[in-house]
């Protein structure tokens, strides 16, 4: 019998029984010394009653020998891969405790591989898309730099190729420092220095800063807001958030195109946003424009390299606001950036 297979068990019984025969021994030996004879039904009656003690030790032992097997069943079962293996424990008792803190182990297990995997996927999805970004224009390096080569008279052609060569240096150099800066914030390696600062300086700021360009491609920033409203933040960052976000609006907005930055303060929070009237977004991106790397299928941006909108989002968040966008495909999109108001921030460190 399997049970007796346990040591402690079988010497369980072992001590039951002489207990039990001790007992029986006992008994009729003091009837006899007393009462000079022996009482065979009673004699019968307690050895019936010792099997019976016996038996239900027999049983219980059994039934808990049953379920610690299918206890070992269902764990060399999530062993073996099976991550949906669990110990029933619908009852209460020790060992339901113990077997529900196995159960509770395993799901943890689960979670915690379940993110590994996670990781390790997004390392992988990573690793490709920084070497797709990086092989477009490095192709182009070496291309303008075999022309440069083999094309040495030609100043003007030279001129040419050196600035292509530039842009695409810069374009890299673009990558980096975002991949830089995206990565330290999901680190936790950036502490947001918050202060009181005033909305419309900022956006002032973030004119000039692409007022040559505006201009060069014939297009318009435009601000709207108060001049008083100020806001609880890292003025580098956030400024860095609302730039990326005006740089894609430059990226796909037409010549003579529109970009305003507007400014509000409400009486929960704050809010900026930034509204252009270019190519506007296809229903099927605008749930995916804020993932790394994501390029949309239904539109050929030369310029961005997917990591404009996630660090802004990523800046954002770490200022405890929100982003959301909203967007008519050949009419524009919004971006909603809302914010505790001033008086309700408070300093957060990454």
């Amino acid at each position: 019998m399997k049970i007796f297979t346990n040591q402690d068990i079988k010497t369980f019984f072992l001590l039951l029984s002489f207990i039990l025969g001790g007992f029986l021994f006992l008994h009729q030996f003091t009837i006899w010394f007393f009462y000079g004879v022996l009482n065979p039904i009673l004699l019968l009656l307690s050895f019936l009653a010792a099997l019976g003690l016996l038996g239900v030790c027999f049983l219980y032992f059994r039934k808990q020998n049953q379920i610690m097997e299918d206890a070992v069943s269902q764990l060399s079962l999530y062993l073996s891969g099976d991550r949906d293996a669990r110990i029933e424990c619908d009852r209460e008792g020790s060992l339901y405790k113990l077997f529900h803190a196995v159960n509770t182990l395993a799901t943890a297990l689960d979670a915690h591989a379940s993110k590994e995997q996670k990781t390790k996927e997004f390392l992988k999805d990573t690793i490709s898309d920084i070497s797709h970004q990086l092989k477009t224009p490095l192709a182009a390096l070496n291309i303008y730099n075999g022309l440069l080569q083999d094309d040495t008279e030609d100043m003007a052609g030279m001129r040419e190729f050196a600035a292509k060569s530039e842009k695409e240096i810069a374009r890299i150099e673009t990558l980096v420092q975002n991949l830089l800066k995206i990565t330290r914030l999901d680190a936790g390696s950036i502490i947001i220095e918050r202060s009181s600062e005033n909305i419309a300086d900022m956006a002032k700021d973030i004119r000039r800063h692409f007022a040559f360009r505006a201009g060069g491609e014939q297009k318009t920033i435009i601000l709207s807001g108060p001049d008083h409203i100020g806001l609880f933040c890292d003025r580098v960052w956030l400024t860095e958030a609302i730039s990326n976000i005006v740089k894609n609006a430059l990226d796909h907005t037409d010549t003579g195109g529109q970009i305003v930055i507007e400014w509000k303060g409400l009486p929960a929070i704050t809010q900026i946003t930034v509204r252009d009237n270019g190519s506007g977004i296809h229903p099927e991106d605008i749930h995916h424009i804020f993932k790394r790397f994501y390029r949309s299928r239904f539109f050929k941006d030369t310029q961005g390299i997917g990591l404009g909108l996630p660090l802004a989002k990523a800046i954002v968040e770490a200022h405890g606001g929100s982003i959301t966008a909203d967007s008519a495909l050949g009419k524009g999109s919004a971006f909603v950036m809302s914010f505790l108001p001033l008086q309700d921030c408070k300093p957060k460190f990454m």
